[in-house]
């Protein structure tokens, strides 16, 4: 099972564009690691890793909850959504992890994703300089997310429960993720979430901000 707590690696769009992508069914809430640990153990659950991890920036935009945009590991790190499952799990394709300075055209690239338009007049841009576009535009916001993950499985379906702090507000969070739908929409049941709305990180977190 690949580890999906492992470093970041930088990664071109053109390397990210073979990694096959998966589905995802995430919730939220404020009650969501009890029952979740209490359904693990019945359906045999298998735990592998838990790790806090450091803390990451998202950035929001108010056009789209479809470009999952972030900075972890120093790495400027996209994926957007490309469909859903017919159980209407997400699937989000990576589309590049890049180091500081990014350069104007990757950049350029992934502002599109976000569907703000901005000017860029630089070669590269370091960390810094990012945060201060994303400050300066009405449509954008940055978002500190921190996270204590526990990984499992489910019949080798990836597993986890969180709890994630979004600019220090606290909630959990429970996730399932795969190539293998079926095998996926088991575990979402066997955990006991599928009747919650399934949330990504950018509607849990706008809805903690208030964005």
């Amino acid at each position: 099972m690949a580890d999906t707590y492992a470093k970041n690696v930088a990664t071109s769009a053109e390397e990210a564009a073979k990694i096959v992508p998966r589905a995802e069914f995430r919730v939220f809430g404020k009650d969501i690691i009890e029952g979740v640990v209490e359904h693990m153990w019945c359906c045999k659950a298998t735990l592998f890793k838990a790790r806090v991890m450091p803390a990451e920036t998202y950035i929001l935009s108010k056009k789209t909850n479809e470009a999952n945009v972030k900075v972890r590991d120093g790495l400027l790190d996209i994926k957007t959504k490309v469909g859903e499952t017919p159980e209407g799990f997400e699937i989000f394709q990576p589309r590049g992890k890049f180091q500081f300075p990014v350069k104007r055209e990757e950049l350029a690239e992934i502002l599109r994703n976000l569907q703000v338009e901005i000017a860029l007049d630089k070669n590269g841009y370091t960390f810094d300089e990012f945060c201060d576009i994303v400050r300066e535009h009405p449509e954008l916001a940055l978002v500190t997310v921190e996270k204590k993950r526990y990984g499992f499985s489910v019949n080798g379906v990836i597993c986890e429960y969180a709890k994630v702090w979004f600019n220090g507000a606290m909630v959990e969070t429970a996730c399932c993720e795969s190539e293998n739908y079926e095998a996926m929409k088991g575990a979402v049941e066997a955990l006991g979430i599928a009747e919650l709305p399934n949330t990504n990180y950018l509607k849990a977190a706008k809805k903690v901000v208030g964005m």
